[in-house]
């Protein structure tokens, strides 16, 4: 099952700032583009920090490098969104810069972008557990068991031939963008893995 990449929700149209840029030059692309930020990558592209309008008062230092934050907090392209929201959005940051493999700028992405990925429609989330994991991944009919899903929180009641398919499900079920809860109302006829079920078992959460 594919999961939404950071790539995908990324805007490639950013104007980065050089660690040697003057505060006059950082001025003009901050006011043009109607961003209260830039990404500050070196001579091959790397992003070594970022500098935003506030920084541009503290004029002790003559070029970005002296007020930018850095280390910059990063997020890679081929990055899972729904995997790599929680952190950023706990740390508040609203303009993320996006690298590649090697380190490299590619593009931006927002705060809110990436909380995307946790407002996909109920009947959308359904239709994914039917189709990609129940027929697809697992090879059984859509009918098998009967998910629920209302305001992310998804309820998978049925019975099913062990309980490791049971698991089967309950895991990538968990993992499908969108989904805050998973809650286990499924039986085994064999118990194979000697686990018991549990009332609920929770994707991702933002609250800490």
């Amino acid at each position: 099952m594919t999961h939404e990449k950071v790539g995908a929700l990324m805007t490639d149209a950013v104007v980065p700032a050089l660690a040697g840029t003057t505060f006059r030059e950082v001025a003009k692309p901050l006011a043009e583009h109607d961003v209260n930020g830039l990404p500050v990558v070196d001579d091959d592209e790397h992003v070594v920090g970022v500098v935003s309008e506030s920084d541009l008062p503290a004029r002790r230092a003559p070029t970005v490098r002296g007020v930018m934050s850095a280390p910059a907090v990063t997020v890679h392209a081929e990055e899972a969104a729904a995997d790599a929201a929680p952190p950023r959005v706990r740390r508040g940051v609203e303009r993320l810069p996006v690298v590649d493999e090697e380190e490299r700028l590619v593009g931006i992405v927002t705060r809110r972008d990436l909380l995307r990925v946790f407002l996909r429609p109920d009947p959308e989330i359904r239709r994914r557990i039917r189709e990609e994991i129940l027929a697809d991944a697992m090879e059984l009919p859509e009918d098998t068991v009967d998910v629920h899903v209302r305001d992310g929180v998804v309820t998978l009641a049925g019975r099913l031939r062990t309980r490791g398919r049971v698991v089967t499900l309950l895991r990538p079920a968990a993992r499908v963008d969108g989904v805050g809860t998973v809650v286990d109302r499924l039986s085994a006829r064999d118990d194979d893995h000697g686990l018991a079920p549990s009332s609920a078992r929770t994707a991702y959460d933002l609250s800490d």
